[in-house]
């Protein structure tokens, strides 16, 4: 948690280069609207956090009792191992999140955005941290430190800011063992031939050894094949699961109704969803999902956004010295900032009241905190 929360100004930094190279270069990488959602979305996720992360720790901790071996934390050898076997995990289970409905719920969020930028790696699921480390908890049975486990998960995840970008083009010889920017649009992309490809975190060579690898060789176009068609950053954390839950209703039998929740997110009674034709490609890339915003509100958006953004690391670096319902209320108040500015986006009749409800609990906060000494 503290690592990623440090790591806040460095990715603000890099956006607002990557948004002034675009820009120079011609390029429309940026909308406001649509970062301010993806930004939004990684602040609830990083809140959500704030609340979740004792009890993953005492999760893995628990399990970590049961070890059947004993690595050192302080050798170089563990580290090697934890970063290798890390990166080997988030790409099963990368995978598992594309292929089977109720874990594509929690991961779904971070591929809605039509976009693809810097901002849209901050885009995550606030169940993802839940999920990952389940999935790693056979490390705690193989004796991988709790320490060693979660900084080299949290470096995995820094290392996939970068390659968030469309800056950035073929890096030669390199991108058979790393992956790169390259290989991940092609993970972000919607072209039928890009679906279910490239998982990997840090090396793509499981996806070169698990058979899930593929290059870039037409233009990508990015999101979900079927779309949000909504900037607000904690209907995006649920949408899937509601449409989940109509689709289990709908079910004919049991057996239909688990394989709505275990199968393939493309299943449906009647077989596979279609994949999106030539000419709904060419339609998505002309017209891609946003809010179109006056100067003025762009503005207030903007500085709201990097004082929420500012919030967000100040509560991550110091709610664990609050009692929890203060860091409660903290939480709440700035995700219900991120969720009004992108109603204010899309001139949502509940983002005006929300965002002045929003200002007065921030008002509140500030001063139990100053309070507190």
């Amino acid at each position: 948690m503290q690592l990623i929360a440090w790591s806040i100004p460095v990715f603000v930094a890099f956006i607002v280069l990557e948004y002034f190279l675009a820009r120079r270069a011609g390029r429309d990488l940026y909308r406001l609207s649509v970062s301010v959602s993806d930004v939004g979305c990684g602040v609830v996720e990083q809140l959500f956090g704030v609340l979740t992360a004792a009890g993953l720790a005492a999760l893995y901790f628990l399990v970590y009792g049961w070890r059947l071996l004993e690595l050192d934390a302080g050798a170089v050898t563990t580290w090697v191992f934890a970063m290798i076997a890390v990166d080997l995990i988030y790409y099963w289970w990368h995978r598992a999140s594309h292929e089977v409905a109720v874990l594509w719920a929690t991961h779904v969020v971070h591929h809605h955005s039509e976009d693809y930028n810097l901002a849209v790696a901050l885009r995550q699921g606030v169940f993802t941290a839940s999920t990952l480390v389940v999935f790693g908890l056979p490390l705690a049975l193989l004796g991988v430190p709790p320490l060693v486990f979660f900084i080299s998960k949290a470096i995995n995840a820094l290392y996939q800011f970068w390659i968030h970008t469309e800056m950035i083009g073929h890096l030669g010889p390199v991108e058979q063992v790393l992956n790169t920017p390259q290989h991940h649009r092609v993970h972000h992309a919607v072209n039928p031939r890009y679906l279910d490809k490239n998982y990997g975190g840090i090396l793509i060579v499981w996806d070169r050894l698990f058979g899930t690898f593929a290059p870039v060789d037409e233009p990508t176009v990015y999101g979900t094949t079927k779309r949000l068609r909504s900037l607000n950053p904690l209907w995006a954390q649920f949408e899937q699961f509601f449409e989940l839950g109509r689709r289990v209703r709908a079910g004919r039998n049991l057996r239909e109704r688990a394989l709505v929740l275990l199968a393939h997110p493309g299943w449906t009674p009647r077989g596979s969803a279609a994949p999106l034709s030539a000419a709904e490609l060419s339609a998505r890339a002309a017209a891609r999902y946003s809010a179109p915003v006056s100067r003025a509100m762009s503005v207030y958006i903007l500085l709201q956004a990097v004082v929420i953004v500012a919030t967000t690391m100040t509560v991550l670096i110091a709610a664990g010295a609050w009692p929890s319902w203060l860091a409660g209320l903290a939480c709440a108040t700035v995700a219900a900032g991120a969720v009004a500015l992108a109603g204010l986006a899309e001139r949502r009749r509940w983002a005006l009241p929300l965002e002045v409800g929003r200002l007065a609990a921030t008002v509140l906060v500030a001063g139990l905190v100053l309070a507190r000494g």
